[in-house]
């Protein structure tokens, strides 16, 4: 649906995008991230059709964006981080002005613009001026004139900013309801909404890109082995977590262990294994033969924020509880 290739947008010596390269498949929801500068709002300009590359293509639905660039606009759908809005105008008149620039009449006008009232919830502000609206519904009524002429792509740029907690589960649900008919873009910096809303991620610093992959497997390659979460109780009443530790370090496959929580009768720890070992059943057999309770032992998911702060170098990313390394990690 999206492909990209050595995509390059130069201003005099500065290269705000550089050589970035991939592919989008129909139906999928991308989250596209990088920290503020990366490239990300040129890289979507110039796939909009409203910036012209410098070196590189970009074809959209099968259209190149600098030979066809009217027919890529008809298959694209665009919420810029400020909604393109008139304050002066009634949201129903805007959204019938914006149907009939993307050509829509008449009774698929009226259609399309019933549909994307109830889809965005903004069908009771249909006959408010636009000025006197909360961001909230502004940032609703953008949404809404994305979608009117049901593209085949959106491009999504902070599509939640501005929006209460319910109006952001709303618009996310919105959103994966719309994945599979369209292909979407989604540019944020809520890295949570990333990871519970898109299939695939796209990384880019400095006009680079440094990553695109699946949400799990970029946690994977950040981890680099399973971090595994174990709960241990003491039978009698207290425990000391340093004996825990060095228990827990005796297991074969124990590369570290760090100290989560600390309470007087129990501890949380957090194991990470050797890349390939798979050591919960010995590490469950060693807890409960030392005599001590396990409480719980589950999987510890690095989140997407360590994942981003890692690849973008934006900070260095480091534990603060006390660890212990075995010498298998030497």
């Amino acid at each position: 649906m999206i492909t990209v290739k050595e995509l390059t947008k130069r201003y005099a010596r500065n290269a705000a995008v550089d050589h970035i390269s991939f592919e989008i498949q129909k139906g999928q929801i991308v989250g596209f991230l990088g920290p503020n500068g990366a490239g990300k709002t040129t890289t979507m300009r110039m796939l909009t059709c409203f910036l012209p590359p410098t070196a590189g293509t970009a074809t959209v639905a099968g259209f190149d964006v600098l030979e066809e660039p009217m027919e890529v606009k008809k298959r694209i759908g665009y919420l810029p981080e400020t909604p393109p809005l008139y304050p002066e105008m009634m949201t129903g008149e805007y959204l019938s002005f914006v149907g009939g620039l993307k050509g829509l009449r008449g009774a698929e006008l009226k259609q399309r613009i019933d549909y994307v009232s109830e889809r965005c919830a903004i069908a009771d502000v249909r006959n408010k001026q636009l000025g006197k609206l909360s961001k909230g519904y502004r940032q609703r009524v953008g949404l809404a004139q994305a979608i009117i002429h049901d593209p085949e792509v959106l491009i999504l740029d902070e599509p939640t900013a501005g929006l209460d907690p319910k109006q952001i589960n709303e618009t996310r649900d919105l959103i994966k309801s719309l994945a599979g008919d369209h292909t979407i873009i989604l540019s944020t910096h809520i890295l949570p909404e990333v990871e519970q809303t898109c299939q695939q991620v796209i990384i880019i610093n400095k006009g680079k890109l440094v990553a695109t992959d699946t949400v799990d497997n970029l946690q994977s390659r950040a981890r680099g082995a399973e971090p595994v979460l174990v709960e241990v109780a003491g039978r009698n009443g207290s425990l000391d977590p340093n004996v825990v530790q060095a228990r827990i370090a005796k297991v074969s496959g124990v590369n570290r262990i760090v100290l989560k929580q600390k309470q007087p009768t129990h501890s949380t720890f957090e194991v990470e294994t050797q890349k390939d070992q798979f050591v919960r059943g010995d590490l469950a057999r060693a807890i409960v033969e030392a005599g001590w309770d396990l409480n719980e032992m589950r999987s510890s998911a690095v989140s997407l924020e360590e994942v981003f702060l890692q690849l973008t170098g934006s900070q260095e990313v480091a534990p603060k509880e006390e660890a212990v390394v075995t010498g298998a990690s030497k």
